[in-house]
């Protein structure tokens, strides 16, 4: 499977993977999806937004055993985030089968579509509609850097914009849903595990800064004549860095469009985008907060003026208490590795469908040791034999939630 999946998507210049939503390279990855399906004997379908599934059992009986992830990447992305979880969730399924595990509720594999955001610059955008989390006026009026909007594209790649919406009667059938996912981060490195347990996921959101001066020439202005909105625009990202360290957050400015985007130009706009995640919410708001007050600032100083706009927020996620101590004492008793020995819980930065569908569906993440922390780069990695000891820790899971 592994082999197959990885090349789809690939640039040969970076190495890392250009899977975006809605384009050629997802397309083949949805139909990698829908052949594992097939080769299993699952029913296979795409819901209303694009998420498809692979049923085992009766998807219309209720309290589903649901696990999966999404295929789609960052720009230049690395092979193991999200894909791992949905190739790990069919080999678990395998190895149930070899087991000779008895279903005993409704199963499938899902993978969820636009969970990068990296085309429309807005994350999750397949759970968010399917949890009614985003409504579909919103998500069809979403455009890519091309001016492209997303209902147009969802059109081209063959699906109905028209349909998307809420898929709560879907949802109400889940009773689990467990995302395994590579670590993103070195604390099971550090800790000498090779799977670990989600505890929560942290608030985090994205803010579009718009810093407005004047185009001028660049050759002729002198320099106390300019409103040049770059110098803004630098000073907030040094401002992000160190509001970030005092407070004990994450800030970082990883997306930039100027205008007019020339060598000899002063710009007349310099938009920037914010990604900002905290521990808790007290701390991700005294973050942004000291970001946005330095920016204005240094904005009045310079003559430049600013608007800031919050394009997404994810509140804290706590997974379900009941669910993870579930999942603990499972694995806690066969052990990964065999040992039997406590399985370390989590806390993570990073945002998952497993966390918006927390909301609506009892929910659960496993995370697979990633030995040098990277990830949304070429340069992620999992170890063989860790990624064989998640597929373990996952059959498990799902032995003790789905089968006799």
């Amino acid at each position: 499977m592994w082999r197959d999946l990885a090349p789809i998507g690939r640039h040969a210049g970076s190495g890392g993977y250009r899977r975006y939503a809605w384009t050629g390279a997802d397309t083949e990855c949805r139909e990698w999806f829908r052949e594992q399906a097939e080769a299993r004997g699952l029913d296979y379908e795409t819901d209303r937004n694009g998420n498809q599934w692979a049923w085992l059992g009766d998807p219309l009986a209720g309290d589903a055993v649901v696990t999966g992830s999404h295929l789609d990447s960052v720009p230049d992305g690395g092979a193991f985030d999200g894909p791992l979880g949905v190739v790990s969730s069919f080999a678990a399924l395998d190895e149930l089968r070899r087991r000779g595990a008895e279903f005993t509720r409704p199963f499938a594999v899902t993978n969820f579509g636009d969970e990068e955001g990296a085309r429309f610059g807005l994350a999750c955008v397949g759970s968010r509609l399917a949890a009614g989390q985003l409504t579909a006026e919103k998500a069809r009026l979403l455009r890519d850097g091309d001016g492209v909007p997303l209902a147009r594209a969802m059109e081209a790649a063959g699906h109905d914009p028209g349909a998307i919406g809420p898929d709560r009667e879907r949802l109400a059938r889940v009773g689990a849903f467990v995302e395994l996912h590579v670590e993103q981060g070195r604390a099971l490195d550090l800790s000498g595990d090779p799977v670990g347990v989600a505890s929560a996921i942290w608030p985090h959101g994205r803010w579009r800064f718009d810093f407005r001066g004047e185009a001028n020439h660049a050759g002729t202005t002198r320099l106390a004549d300019r409103r040049d909105p770059m110098l803004t625009y630098a000073e907030t990202v040094l401002a992000a860095r160190r509001e970030a360290a005092l407070a004990g957050g994450l800030a970082t400015f990883g997306k930039v469009a100027v205008e007019p985007n020339g060598v000899n130009a002063i710009p007349s706009l310099v938009r920037g985008w914010l990604d900002a995640r905290a521990a808790d919410q007290a701390t991700l708001d005294a973050v942004v907060d000291g970001v946005e007050r330095a920016a204005r600032e240094h904005a009045e100083r310079a003559g430049t003026d600013l608007d800031v706009v919050r394009e997404s927020f994810t509140p804290v996620v706590e997974f379900q208490h009941a669910l993870r101590d579930e999942i603990r004492r499972v694995l806690g008793k066969h052990g990964p590795d065999g040992s039997g020995r406590t399985v370390p819980v989590l806390g993570t930065g990073a945002g998952h469908d497993a966390g918006i569908l927390s909301a609506s569906v009892p929910t659960a993440m496993l995370f697979v040791r990633n030995p040098t922390g990277i990830s949304h780069s070429p340069a992620e990695h999992a170890a063989e034999d860790d990624c064989v000891a998640g597929v373990i820790a996952l059959a498990d899971v799902l032995e003790g939630l789905a089968c006799s």
